[in-house]
Order: structure tokens, then C-alpha cells, then sequence
């Protein structure tokens, strides 16, 4: 089983949002169910289909630092500030599996590279759309529909 949908929101979520001055409800909610989609909120971190929460591969992982984040030099500290000091320079992309709060600054610069246009935080089919646009291109909303329910919406009702 994975991280509880409320303590993923507060503890990681939540906070790496803040702290690259993006928190917005919509996002919040739109990374919990990314999260819920790609990784049913941690229950599988490394994958043949890509590493951590969000299973992102190295390869959009590094494309994201070469195309966006290499010309914006404070957010790419920001963003460097959440990862492991040494670790990093090592092996960068197993920050995406062991660094919930890298992790989800990564998935969430991903989402803001597309320039979409966010929907309201309640508009799950809205959120879906940008889910298969950004993460899984072969996906289904109704995928993201489905996750959302277990993941999020059951575990909700149960607490």
C-alpha cells in the first residue's frame, strides 16, 4: 500500500509547492492524482516506465533540465536545493525515487512546461486530460477517474 493520500498532500505535496512559490488547490490536487495514477501513491517507486511517485523516466527528467530549468537559473537552484547534496551528482535520477519532495517539484515543472491551462481543483475530468497530455500520453481519464476513487476519494471516506 502506498502513502496515505492526506499525508502525501500535507507533508510533500503541499510544501514543494510553497516552496517554488506554485501552490495553487489545482495543483495540489492535480499531483495527488498524478501520483495515484502513475504510482498508486508509492506503492511501486522504481519501473520499467519510470522512477518514484510520478514514474518519470530519465530521459523527460533530463530533457526537463536541459530545456527549461537550464534557463532559469533560480529555479533550477530552487529545485537543486531539494535534492540530496552528494547523491545527486552521482545518480540524479534515483532523486526521483527516493526524494518525495524532489520528485514532486520535477512531476509539477513537467505539468508547467506544457502551459496548459489548469481546471478547478474539483474538475477531476479536467485534471485527467492534463494527467494523459503529461504523464501518460496512451493513457484513459477513466484511468485517472479510477485512481482518483481508490486512491484518493475511498481512503478520504474511510478517515
Amino acid at each position: 500500500m502506498g502513502i496515505a493520500a492526506c499525508d502525501l498532500s500535507q507533508h510533500v505535496i503541499r510544501p514543494t509547492l510553497l516552496y517554488l512559490q506554485r501552490h495553487s488547490a489545482t495543483a495540489e490536487a492535480l499531483l495527488l492524482g498524478a501520483a495515484a495514477c502513475q504510482s498508486a501513491l508509492g506503492s511501486a517507486l522504481d519501473t520499467p516506465q519510470g522512477h518514484g511517485l510520478y514514474r518519470i523516466s530519465e530521459q523527460r527528467h533530463q530533457r526537463l533540465w536541459d530545456r527549461h530549468l537550464a534557463f532559469d537559473p533560480d529555479l533550477a537552484s530552487r529545485v537543486r536545493g531539494l535534492a540530496s547534496q552528494h547523491a545527486f551528482l552521482e545518480a540524479p535520477h534515483l532523486e526521483l525515487t527516493v526524494n518525495l519532495r524532489y520528485a514532486t517539484a520535477i512531476a509539477w515543472l513537467l505539468i508547467e512546461a506544457e502551459q496548459l491551462q489548469l481546471p478547478a481543483a474539483d474538475d477531476l475530468l479536467g485534471m485527467g486530460r492534463i494527467w494523459r497530455r503529461v504523464f501518460q500520453p496512451h493513457g484513459r481519464q477513466r484511468d485517472f477517474l479510477e485512481a482518483w476513487q481508490r486512491c484518493i476519494a475511498q481512503t478520504s471516506q474511510a478517515a
